[in-house]
Formats: structure tokens, sequence, C-alpha cells
């Protein structure tokens, strides 16, 4: 992890706000030695959190008064034009005026996608931001991007999508040359729609490592790196995998399930608790009833 690694987080945001924030703030400190958090939020209710038993006064820790919060519900566009002193709208502007490496919220994703595009902007050759997790798999992870930030994108923006994917996999993993695959409803050439034959069409005539096509019941192999598809294929395909990942890994012998948002190398190492499900080591036998038990998911 770089020295001096400071996140602003968004102390409001998710369903139960600073109650489970803080707390896993706290333990992000605790396991990072050299992890900065600045909490953004209404400073009455952070500091009144902050006085419980097991929130013990930090010297890493800083707060950024928001007066406002963005709700769970509320339309993206709405939040943006008017919720100009949320906490998701400061956090993002102290990684702009460059007080922070990056900001984390489990807050609205609409609303998130929505304001660090109009704060941060994109980079040069890139039309949309895309949402972006990591799965296991039998063999290593796998990162699947989009994830529902776009539910009707191009041949033109699912290549770029494969070009953020390859180099969030190259930091995370340090590879120089991860292998990239297309979401389709099946590996032959034939299959899929034009926008999909068109985006491999781009990535064959690209630099990028690109392998082919993959379907659905790849997503949990750890086969590739690197998962591309429009963000509605995406989220649809993510939703109903809980007993797919069941299935593919029945052989593995430990459970180790994280959901992230947005992944760059030092949210890899630092940032990843605190906004992580995860399951001990343990039995697998004994880790799927964990995840049934969790999530109510239906064991096959």
């Amino acid at each position: 992890m770089p020295l001096d690694l400071t996140i602003a987080l968004d102390a409001m945001g998710g369903d139960y706000g600073p109650s489970e924030i803080i707390p896993a703030a706290l333990f992000s400190l605790k396991k990072y030695k050299q992890l900065n958090l600045i909490l953004v939020g209404k400073e009455e209710i952070l500091r009144e959190e902050l006085k419980k038993p097991h929130s013990l006064a930090h010297e890493r820790i800083s707060i950024s008064h928001a007066s406002e919060i963005v709700a769970m519900d509320e339309p993206p566009a709405q939040a943006l034009r008017s919720k100009k002193e949320s906490s998701m709208r400061i956090a993002i502007e102290l990684v702009r005026d460059g007080h922070a490496k990056a900001c984390v919220s489990a807050g609205n994703t609409g609303a998130l996608m929505a304001t660090a595009r109009f704060i941060l902007k994109m980079l040069p050759g890139m039309d949309r931001p895309a949402i972006c997790t990591t799965l296991p798999g039998k063999i290593g992870y796998t990162h699947v991007l989009d994830l529902g930030a776009n539910v009707d994108s191009s041949s033109e923006q699912l290549f770029q999508f494969a070009i953020m994917g390859a180099q969030l996999a190259s930091a995370v993993k340090n590879k120089d040359n991860p292998t990239i695959a297309l979401l389709n409803i099946g590996e032959e050439n034939i299959k899929g729609n034009d926008r999909v034959k068109q985006a491999a069409t781009l990535l064959e005539e690209s630099h990028l490592n690109y392998v082919g096509y993959v379907e659905g019941n790849n997503l949990y192999t750890g086969d590739v790196d690197v998962i591309v598809g429009d963000g509605f294929v995406g989220d649809v395909a993510i939703g109903g995998g809980a007993p797919i990942s069941v299935q593919s890994m029945t052989n593995t012998n430990t459970c180790d399930i994280d959901s992230t948002v947005l992944q760059i190398e030092s949210l890899e190492k630092a940032g990843a608790d605190l906004v992580r499900v995860s399951i001990p080591t343990m039995d697998a036998a004994e880790a799927f009833k964990e995840i049934k038990q969790r999530a109510n998911i239906p064991l096959i």
C-alpha cells in the first residue's frame, strides 16, 4: 500500500449510515497502518458516533462537514442539481481538490456515478463510466463490467470498458497483459447482436489480449481476467449469479466474496474492508450455509 493513502468516506451513505460506516472505518484503520480517512457527513452525528465504546478517538480520522444526504431512492439528476452540500458530493470534491486519493460511498449508485462524472470528468477517449466488481472463481478472480451504469452501450463503449477493465486488472493483479472476454449468448463467432460483434472486431484489431466470447456460466470460473458487457446484461447476470457461484465453486475449500463498486490498486489493498461482505476461511459446505443464511439463497 502506498504511503499516506487518504480516502474520503461518505459516512452518511448506505442503508444504515454512520452506525455501519464508522465501525468499518475503524476496522480498516486498525488493519492498514498507512490509511487515513476523511469522514464526510453531518459533523454532530459523526462525533456522537465516534464517542461510542467501539469508536475510540483515532488520530488518522478527520471530519469534513456536509449538511445534506442523498437518499437511496433519490433520482440521480435531482441529487446532482439540488444536493450540492451532500456528503457524497463533498467526498468526491475532496478527490478533485487533491485532499484524498479516492472516494468510497455505499450510497445511491446512480447519484454516485452521475456526480463523479460531473465533478471529476472523464478521461480523454472515454465516453461513460462503468461499474465494476470482482467475482471469485475456481482459479483466481475476474473483474466484470459494466454492472448497471449504462443499460444501452454502443460497440465503441464496450471497447472502452475493455480498456478500463484491462488497466484495472493490470494494476490490481500486477499483470502486464490481462485477458479480456465479451459476455455473449454463446462462444461461437456467429452468436450475438451487431453491437457485440462490432465490439469483438474492435478488440481483435486492438493491442488488448482479447480471447473471445464467454457465456454467463464463465463468470465464476476465473478463466479470464476481465469480462465486458453492457450494464443491462451485466447487472442481470450478476443478480442471478449467487446459485451459479455456489455451483462453480463446489470443489474449493474456502469462500471469500467481495462486493465493490469501484476498485483501484490502493482500494483493493486498503479500502476494500469499507465495502466488503466477507466470509472467513471455512469449509466450503459451511461457507455456503453461511451464504444461505445471510442472503436467503436456495442451495442447489
